[in-house]
């Protein structure tokens, strides 16, 4: 991703509640044109950064800027440039879709136009339904259409997808990597590994409120350094020892019935495995080689276990 104009700052940002460091010396920046995700279990500090630089919360010490401003100092001025998706959205049960789409736009001096957000969000057919009427899933766009309303430089979305099913989370997002391809930040929290890999530009891995890692998912799967692995099944006996002695092999391990050899280049592993298999005309009865992602990154950097 070719670097742009800085949009969001934080340098150096602390938060304590009572004796608990909740945000410890937290630093990143975010560019235009870019979603960044904050990754990490509850309890790692994701909502606390967040309303921090919302300026909902005010930080024990540190900086932060939104396209400049200070959201301690300029609170007014930055809720004019942001839009947030909160982790929960209280509305009035009797009030009507396009009437709370209405009452939030009259809140912006250039808001976009209410049957175009409507349209965005897959509600159009909704618009004169009252809020109680609506699925879990359609609150949730509701929320997210809310948060863009205002047409804002940055978009806040605290755990968009947290209990949603499958089809609502793909729905939701195809909309979030819209809203990046329409120049503006996004910064996203989330617990789910494989939706900040998928959507992500930047992703900063969060344990118990220190950052472990700030960068693009891909190089955050090379800085975890773990092992690739192909996952193979012949059709006659094969001893363990002559899997371990083959190129690019670091380890050999047994698996519901098959031989898993991990290394550093699964691709190299496959390669010398189909070389064996000629050379013993023992034919590969299964292969299936799986690359590292950003979860075993994850597990290795934080030093979770895996379920």
């Amino acid at each position: 991703m070719e670097p742009g104009r800085v949009v969001v700052e934080v340098k150096d940002l602390c938060k304590r509640y009572g004796p608990t460091e909740a945000v410890r010396n937290v630093s990143f920046s975010i560019p235009e044109n870019c979603i960044f995700g904050l990754l990490g279990p509850n309890g790692a500090g994701k909502t606390s950064i967040i309303e921090m630089i919302e300026g909902i919360r005010t930080a024990d010490s540190g900086l932060i800027r939104v396209a400049g401003l200070d959201p301690a100092r300029n609170g007014r001025q930055v809720r004019q440039i942001i839009g947030a998706q909160l982790q929960t959205t209280a509305l009035h049960d009797k009030i009507r879709i396009r009437e709370i789409f209405h009452l939030f736009a009259s809140f912006y001096p250039s808001p976009k136009k209410e049957k175009d957000v409507l349209e965005w969000v897959g509600l159009t057919d909704k618009s004169n339904c009252f809020y109680q009427s609506l699925s879990g899933g359609e609150k949730q766009r509701i929320a997210l259409g809310l948060a863009l309303i205002g047409n804002p430089q940055v978009v806040f979305l605290d755990e968009p997808t947290t209990g949603l099913d499958a089809e609502m989370r793909l729905q939701l997002h195809k909309l979030i990597l819209q809203i990046r391809d329409e120049g503006k930040v996004v910064l996203m929290s989330t617990h789910y590994i494989e939706e900040a890999e998928k959507l992500c530009d930047v992703v900063g891995i969060l344990q118990l409120g220190a950052l472990k890692a700030v960068a693009p998912p891909q190089e955050i799967i090379l800085m975890g350094k773990v092992d690739e692995r192909v996952r193979v099944a012949f059709c006659q006996t094969v001893e363990t020892s002559s899997l371990e002695r083959l190129g690019g092999v670091s380890r050999v391990n047994r698996e519901n019935g098959r031989f898993v050899l991990s290394g550093p280049d699964a691709a190299r592993i496959a390669v010398s495995v189909t070389s064996f298999s000629e050379a013993q005309a023992n034919q590969i009865e299964d292969m299936k080689i799986s690359h590292a992602t950003l979860e075993d990154a994850y597990l290795e950097l934080t030093g979770t276990e895996s379920k």
